[in-house]
This record gives structure tokens, sequence and C-alpha cells, in this order.
């Protein structure tokens, strides 16, 4: 039997899943148009699809926001239905022998930082920075980043009277051990300076294919956080920089020197990567796609595919 969501989409087949749900391709039955809907289980122990249609509502309108169109409770299932993207940063490293060029990750985290700031300014954290939550649009908005997945973002300062949260430490982890900042690691609660950071660790995966706390043992999920907490420790940003522009590891000890409460200088950041990319001779104004289809060629070829599991 075919399934439909609120008599108006035909629900397809699956095309991704994560921790909080499954995404399927549907489709809206009178114009044609393909979309997204992510369905959680109503009666799951830990329920974010309502939470987070509420925040694609509060963003909407941004540049590099999907757009929302439908949620609801459908049969067993919450569903949320979105703007259809493209592939996500992870599918486009994988396709690309395991390394992005630094030309194209300089164009990516131009915007990449933007979506984060725009965040930011709307009173939320991320909390889950990683290849896999930043998805390229489709047709005419091929050159845009998106920013997905507000399941874990958490509200870090009162809107009103711009009162931020307290410091805390002994906090659970949150969010992708991967990519989450030192300061997240080390179980002290998140603030601005913890996204930023984490945007950092995802510019270096795509340029490295991997980074160096990868694929660590564990015989339980709480040693495998405290051994890529110490491997963090241990691994000096000069190291974990190395062969890249020093601007990486200006990146990394601006976001680690802020105190709790400051606010980023995204501008600056940006700033820093376009010298970048001037400095490198890019071409100005070609769009990330042009660059993406550059497939096995400039600064990505020969390179090995990183077959480092993800931790």
């Amino acid at each position: 039997m075919e399934f439909r969501i609120a008599s108006k989409y035909r629900v397809g087949r699956k095309i991704g899943s994560g921790s909080f749900g499954d995404i399927y391709l549907a489709t809206c039955i009178t114009t044609g148009e393909q979309v997204a809907a992510k369905l959680e289980k109503v009666h799951t122990s830990h329920p974010q699809l309502l939470y987070e249609s509420r925040l694609y509502r509060l963003f909407q309108g941004e540049v590099g926001i999907p757009q929302l169109f439908w949620y609801g409770v459908e049969g067993s299932h919450n569903i949320l239905v979105m703007e259809l993207l493209g592939q996500s940063l992870e599918d486009l490293l994988q396709s690309h022998k395991g390394r992005l060029p630094l030309k194209t990750v300089l164009l990516l985290a131009d915007q990449m930082i933007s979506r984060i700031e725009f965040i930011h300014s709307k009173n939320f954290l991320h909390r889950d920075i990683k290849p896999d939550n930043f998805l390229m649009g489709l047709n005419n908005k091929s050159n845009i980043v998106y920013v997905i997945d507000f399941g874990l973002a958490k509200k870090y300062r009162d809107s009103k009277t711009n009162l931020h949260i307290p410091y805390r430490e002994g906090k659970s982890m949150t969010g992708t051990a991967r990519y989450a900042s030192l300061y997240t690691s080390m179980g002290i609660e998140q603030a601005r300076r913890d996204d930023i950071e984490g945007l950092a660790n995802v510019f270096l995966y795509l340029l490295k294919g991997s980074l160096p706390w990868q694929g660590l043992p564990g015989n339980t999920k709480a040693e495998k956080y405290r051994n890529i907490m110490e491997k963090k420790l241990q691994t000096s940003v000069e190291a974990l920089c190395a062969g890249l522009p020093n601007e990486f590891v200006v990146l990394f000890n601006y976001s680690r020197g802020l105190r709790f409460e400051d606010r980023p200088d995204y501008n600056y950041l940006k700033r820093i990567l376009r010298e970048v990319y001037t400095r490198m001779g890019f071409e100005q104004n070609l769009e990330i796609e042009a660059s993406l289809r550059q497939k096995g060629k400039g600064e990505g070829e020969g390179e090995e595919e990183s077959k480092a599991g993800k931790s």
C-alpha cells in the first residue's frame, strides 16, 4: 500500500538515516516536486523531530537553510517534510579519493562559517558539526552550502535578556566525538567557540581525509571518548595542521583561545581564509560545483582514499 503524507506527498525510497530517524525521498502529488521526508517513530524514547521542526521554522528564509514544507503526525511517525538537497560533504569527500582540494575547502569554509554565524545570531548552538550535516543544494542552488540536523541544537542565550547559559563541567558527550572541540571532549558545557572548533576539525578532515584520533579502540563508549580526548590533548595544533597554510593553525588557536561567553569574530575567520585563497592564486568568483567537478584533479590527484573508520 502506498504511504502518503498529509494526502499531499507520496513516499518513495529511503535515501538516508541517522541516529534519530530515517529520511525518504517523497513526491508532491499535485506538482511532482521531489522533497525529503524525515520520519521518527512517535513512541521513540527521545523524540526530537518536533523540536527540530520548530528550529527550521525559526531559521526559515536564510540562505543555506532548507525550506520546511510540513510537519505533523501520520500513523506511527512524526514526519518533517523539507527541501530536497544534494550530496553531503562526506559524500563529496568519498567521491574525490578521500580528500578535497584546498581551493574547494576554502570555498566551502566561507559559507559554512556564515551558516554557523547565522544560527548563533538566533541564540542557538548547532552542537553536531560534521561533514554529513552540510549538504550542497540542487539545480540552480548547487553552489550553495546548506546546514541541516538541528536535533542537538541548544539555546545558549536568552533572546530577551541576552543572558548566557552558565559554564559547567562534567557534561557527557553531545555531538560527534571525531569533530567535537577539545573542550567538548573534556566535558565542558558547549558555547559558540565549540561550533567554531568543530568547523576547523571538519576543514582538516576534508583536506587530509582523516583526523589523528579516528579509529581509536575502546571497550566501552566512555573509554573510546576518553581515548579520543587524550589524543586531542597530546596532538599539538602545529602537528594537526602540518602541511597546510598557517592560517589553519591560527583558526584552531583562535577558537581554543575564546572564553566561554565570547562571540567569535566570524568576519576575521573568513578574512584569513580568503587571504589564503588570494595568496594561492586561485581564480575568483568561480562557483563551488565547478571546483568539485575537477574530480581527481589538482591537489587531490593521486592521493589514496582514506580508509580510517569513523569515530
